[in-house]
């Protein structure tokens, strides 16, 4: 690894989702060529919503491709009641709108004169599936804006793929960190040397796949997701008939056998999975794992199916202290993700 200067050697570190949020970040969908084919408008109700429900306690920060689009998205969302004070927009063109995975990680340091800084991965969409040229800018134009000092580790990563508990553990999957069609020229210790030096962490405890329909190659925030710094919540599937039965109970193995830094056995939830997805006969990857932990809330994925209830019920146990609300995302999996993948933190 050639740059001295590393996040983690300069005292920075990936927060916790649910440690104090400056803002959430969102890339407004405009082009539906991509990940909603043929339904783009009806995503638009729910989308407005979740920002609606975020900017009731913290800035939403969004990404727009043009004036017109701002205008419109401005209209729309006042027309809901939302709180325009609260909502703050960039003309910063995309090619789609996961922002998860193309936008910048933020890390933090107290001491540092710049408290906060971006880690700027290269992006490919997934293993070069769809364009993505416009999305690779997006985290340069982010610190360029804010005026935050930019981190390059010069290679591919993306934002869906890791989870943290904020106290020095990274979770993430072989199926989607391994895959040939993001690193190849690295081997799994040259990647972990990576995680730990860029997202300042010291330990990356592995996973393997993800659920059926997930282009991402098994993303881990559909699979299992920290909601302590010593406790994650699992998805299971209780059908042994279901594609995603083996591959789920083989994660649940795996995360008990795991050990945290300090020796513990990390705590487990487990939730269900929804009741199968399907659009015009394709498996959509449909898992209450994706949901985003906001500053005073946590919103969760639901697929208008009974399963729905068990996952919230789950979710408000997971976390006392926050409001848990259920977004419907039946038209929004089409696109092949939810909540978690449409967002990116920014850290107060």
């Amino acid at each position: 690894m050639k740059d001295l200067n590393t996040p983690k050697k300069l005292g920075y570190h990936f927060p916790a989702e649910w440690e104090a949020h400056r803002a959430t970040w969102l890339s407004y969908p405009h082009d539906d060529s991509y990940s909603w084919p043929g339904t783009l408008p009806r995503i638009f109700p729910y989308y407005n919503e979740f920002i609606r429900v975020l900017s009731e306690n913290e800035k939403v920060c969004i990404n727009v491709r043009n004036e017109d689009l701002k205008k419109k998205v401005m209209e729309d969302l006042k027309s809901i009641g939302t709180d325009l004070s609260q909502i703050e927009m960039y003309i910063h063109p995309t090619n789609d709108a996961w922002c998860r995975d193309h936008g910048p990680a933020f890390v933090i340091n107290p001491k540092e004169k710049s408290h906060k800084a971006v880690v700027n991965w290269k992006y490919n969409a997934w293993g070069g599936k769809y364009p993505f040229e416009l999305d690779d800018q997006i985290p340069e134009l982010i610190a360029k804006a804010l005026h935050l000092p930019v981190f390059y580790p010069g290679i591919i990563m993306e934002g869906g793929a890791v989870e943290f508990n904020g106290k020095g553990t990274l979770l993430t999957s072989t199926s989607c960190l391994l895959h040939e069609n993001r690193n190849p020229q690295l081997s799994q210790n040259q990647l972990e040397e990576y995680l730990m030096e860029y997202y300042g962490v010291d330990q990356i405890l592995w996973l393997n796949e993800g659920i059926d329909g997930d282009d991402t190659n098994g993303h881990i925030d559909d699979i299992c997701r920290f909601f302590r710094e010593d406790a994650a919540l699992i998805m299971v599937e209780p059908h042994s008939s279901d594609t995603n039965y083996q591959p789920l109970l083989n994660n649940m193995k795996e995360l008990k056998k795991m050990r945290l830094l300090n020796g513990k056995q990390i705590e487990i939830a487990e939730v269900p999975m929804p009741k199968p997805v399907f659009y015009e006969g394709q498996r959509l990857p449909a898992s209450y794992a994706n949901f985003y932990i906001a500053s005073h809330s946590v919103i969760v994925p639901v697929y208008r199916c009974k399963e729905d209830d068990q996952a919230m019920a789950v979710l408000e146990e997971c976390f006392p202290e926050k409001k848990i609300v259920g977004i419907d995302s039946t038209e929004i999996i089409w696109g092949l993700g939810s909540w978690h993948c449409l967002s990116q933190q920014e850290p107060a």
